[in-house]
């Protein structure tokens, strides 16, 4: 039996992957299933194919055909394809588009003019990289949807359980003791996002963690001028380094708009976080889309905090160590990937593959 231990969007995804290929699987959650206390709740996140990395390009493309294979097993709609934008002096487009022809990514290089004339929403002053490639998925609808999946497949699923410690018995399984009833299992995937670096320990996790830095990051939602008009998401970067996306239910009954910093988090903990949106934060977003976003009404109609767990190089943690495997942090990007991530840690959990040298524990 496979234990999985947090029912996040990697939780969920691993057990989703675990049940549908016929293994027993124990899924334990701290919470209710789609809570907000963590990392995986809300209606939108960033789909998109545009990186400076030739390794999640191309994972991004193997995602997208999971994607695909989560909708049809469960029957919901989880993407959405609105194309994305890349743009800002730091985010170098044309560097990102070297890369997504060398992987044979649909894309396009425009100029500020171009750009301007296609989404007169947007301000641009500089080159601007559009792939179609691109759009939102739904983190709520996808927990859900993995989670019900795996317990039609047979999983068990515990709610209201936080595991609180291990032991590794005689003949090799695995105890973990909780507030719940003590599971036994043969492997422990520990998908536990911002609760990683406070349960390792007593999990006795015995291969060292990258050093993991948790942070509440702040998200903001704007209402459209034009509720017709059609809106990629965008990742920019400049003098600040900044993500948009359509709302979804996030931003309240009109057509809204997501724009959040990806950097500049509020240092803090699982357990410790205040749920209090920094005033700073919104003041720096907020003056942002009023000079670069004309489409959008700079005032906040909705906000919202989240939880990142960083690791110094922004590479994910994906490793097998004894009995565990420990899935994510995702570094605030990780979303995308969820039904590959949830892939790639049951291959590591049923002893399929190596980790990838970037993702292992002691990088």
């Amino acid at each position: 039996m496979i234990a999985v231990v947090g029912a996040g969007l990697m939780g969920a995804a691993t057990a989703w992957q675990l049940a549908r290929q016929g293994h027993e699987v124990t899924l334990v959650e701290a919470y209710e299933i789609g809570h907000k206390s963590g990392s995986s709740h809300g209606s939108s996140r960033i789909y998109r194919r545009a990186y400076g990395d030739p390794l999640y390009v191309r994972l991004t493309g193997q995602a997208r055909e999971l994607w695909q294979e989560l909708e049809h097993d469960t029957g919901a709609q989880l993407l959405r394809l609105t194309g994305g934008l890349d743009f800002g002096a730091g985010r170098d487009p044309e560097g990102i588009a070297a890369i997504l022809t060398a992987a044979a990514v649909p894309h396009e290089l425009l100029t500020a003019a171009e750009a301007t004339d296609r989404w007169p929403q947007f301000r641009f002053d500089g080159p601007v990289l559009h792939h179609p490639d691109a759009g939102t998925v739904d983190a709520d609808a996808t927990v859900a949807a993995a989670v019900r999946r795996a317990a039609e497949l047979g999983a068990r699923v515990l709610t209201g359980t936080r595991v609180t410690g291990a032991e590794i018995l005689n003949d090799g399984r695995v105890a973990l003791s909780s507030d719940g009833p003590t599971v036994v299992a043969d492997t422990v995937v520990i998908a536990s996002g911002a609760w990683l670096p406070q349960l390792a320990a007593p999990l006795g996790i015995p291969e060292p963690l990258p050093p993991l830095r948790v942070t509440q990051q702040q998200v903001f939602h704007f209402r459209r001028r034009d509720p017709s008009a059609t809106w990629p998401v965008f990742v920019h970067k400049d003098e600040l380094n900044l993500y948009g996306l359509p709302s979804g239910s996030d931003g309240g009954p009109l057509p809204a708009f997501k724009v959040a910093q990806h950097d500049e988090g509020t240092p803090t903990t699982a357990d410790t976080r205040t749920g209090i949106v920094d005033p700073g934060s919104r003041d720096k977003v907020t003056a942002w889309v009023e000079r670069t976003l004309p489409g959008l009404d700079p005032a906040p109609v909705a906000e919202a905090s989240c939880l990142y767990t960083t690791t110094p190089d922004e590479d994910f943690v994906l490793d097998r160590t004894g009995p565990f495997v420990v899935v994510s942090p995702c570094s605030g990007h990780g979303a995308k990937f969820t039904p590959l991530i949830g892939a790639m840690a049951a291959d590591l959990a049923l002893g399929r593959t190596e980790p990838h040298p970037r993702f292992a524990l002691g990088r």
